[in-house]
């Protein structure tokens, strides 16, 4: 009963339009002061408390304030040269250019909103004025802005590292084969999109003369440091130098060093008004992340978790069975649920019962653990480019000032795309596994 009373009273808060934070909050002191039970209110402090006070939730905000600077220091607009170099004389090849952008810049930010802010912003005006559908554009870059929350280092993968204690350096790793699939998958039906409307080529060959007009050299020397980015973060973390937590601070590090010094895109003077910009980010989020381990605590105490545990084995033998239901289950809640705040609640529930019912089906804990944070995160990522409630969908539009709806059916072919590469990620587990 202290369960559904959890359950209830954090369901109903959200219908009602409260701050999930806030709803974590009601939903965790109801069965104390009305049943007495999950605990105390001291003990619900301590928790929260204790849930703030760690040392990998400090990577959450370094990557964002690291992706703040570099979208500000013009970084998307040299991979996307550089990129354009190479495939943009090919049938599609532009949109392809945008997605690989998205791919790489993914790998800068870990977040899907600053990766469509950034790409976007540049490459929808590029597009359009190369002929392409204003609203066709702001579709692509909507759903492919997703990629930054795949592609690592992401930041869900960090929260769901957090909430779960599963590696953040083997989520990370089973995040770039999927990342890489759903860019391949995006970019086909972009081909397809391109040969059946057609191009004009002629305006494209000229754009492309006037960008190759100085040579590979000049231009590769202009992408380096950008190109760099994801090396450094990547290679320091699989090689075992640096932590995730350690990684993130290297990439501010970086950050202001190739926007400040290299490019000199950005001022000195700007530095404090990109602080702020990255601390109103993270600022709601950091009070969801300090109150987690606080309602998780809760819904321990009161067997909610166990609830939960005991439902899915008594309803599922099959791993893939209960996978394909989760799998519509998170698509559904990534239309109208944050990225951050489902991953905190949902992955410590779920992950014991999918465990248990992974093994007797003969997978290593370890790969359940990672495979099922992939598909939570490719799932919810779908979400910021669904309505009604999908980011992506307002960042895209309001860049191409255009309605997120008209966005949202221009993004629909992007979306199904997407979700073929899904179903070879939930069912071919090796693409969340080769690499850990």
């Amino acid at each position: 009963m202290a369960a559904l009373l959890v359950f209830l009273v954090f369901l109903v808060a959200i219908v009602i339009s409260i701050p999930i934070g806030t709803a974590m909050v009601l939903g965790s002191v109801a069965p104390i002061w009305l049943m007495g039970k999950g605990g105390s209110i001291p003990q619900l402090l301590n928790n929260t408390f204790s849930g703030a006070d760690s040392t990998p939730i400090l990577a959450v905000p370094l990557f964002i304030l690291g992706g703040v600077i570099m979208a500000e220091g013009g970084i998307s607009r040299r991979l996307f040269n550089f990129f354009s170099y190479f495939v943009g004389k090919l049938k599609g090849g532009l949109p392809c250019a945008v997605i690989i952008t998205c791919l790489f810049y993914g790998a800068i930010s870990g977040s899907g909103p600053a990766t469509t802010a950034a790409v976007g912003s540049m490459c929808i005006p590029f597009l359009v004025e190369l002929g392409y559908d204003r609203t066709w554009s702001a579709g692509l870059v909507s759903v492919a802005g997703g990629l930054g929350v795949i592609i690592p280092p992401s930041i869900p993968f960090v929260l769901y590292s957090l909430a779960t204690g599963v590696s953040t350096g083997d989520l990370f790793k089973g995040g770039v084969l999927p990342g890489i699939l759903i860019g391949v998958c995006l970019m086909a039906y972009a081909v397809f999109y391109c040969i059946r409307k057609g191009e004009n080529r002629e305006l494209i060959n000229k754009k492309l003369a006037d960008m190759k007009k100085d040579g590979f050299w000049k231009l590769f020397k202009d992408s380096f440091w950008a190109l760099l980015c994801p090396v450094i973060v990547l290679g320091g973390i699989y090689s075992g130098i640096v932590t995730p937590t350690e990684a993130a601070t290297v990439s501010v590090i970086y950050a202001v060093i190739i926007s400040v010094f290299v490019y000199k895109s950005v001022s000195i003077r700007q530095l404090p008004a990109l602080l702020q910009s990255a601390v109103k980010t993270y600022g709601g989020l950091a009070f969801v992340l300090a109150f987690a381990t606080a309602f998780g605590r809760v819904l321990s105490m009161t067997k909610a978790t166990a609830a939960v545990s005991d439902f899915l084995i008594g309803n599922f033998s099959s791993y893939f069975g209960v996978l394909s239901v989760l799998m519509i289950i998170f698509l559904i809640l990534g239309m109208v649920m944050d990225t951050g705040p489902a991953i905190i609640i949902l992955s410590p529930i779920l992950l014991p019962a999918i465990t248990e019912i992974g093994r007797a089906s003969g997978f290593a804990a370890k790969d359940i653990s990672v495979h099922l944070g992939v598909i939570l995160v490719c799932c919810l990522s779908i979400g910021l480019a669904t309505p009604p409630f999908g980011l992506d969908l307002f960042v895209a539009g309001n860049i191409a000032n255009d309605q997120p709806m008209a966005v949202a059916k221009k993004a629909v072919p992007f979306i199904i795309a997407f979700l073929i590469a899904l179903l070879l990620i939930v069912y071919v587990p090796w693409f969340s596994v080769a690499l850990i």
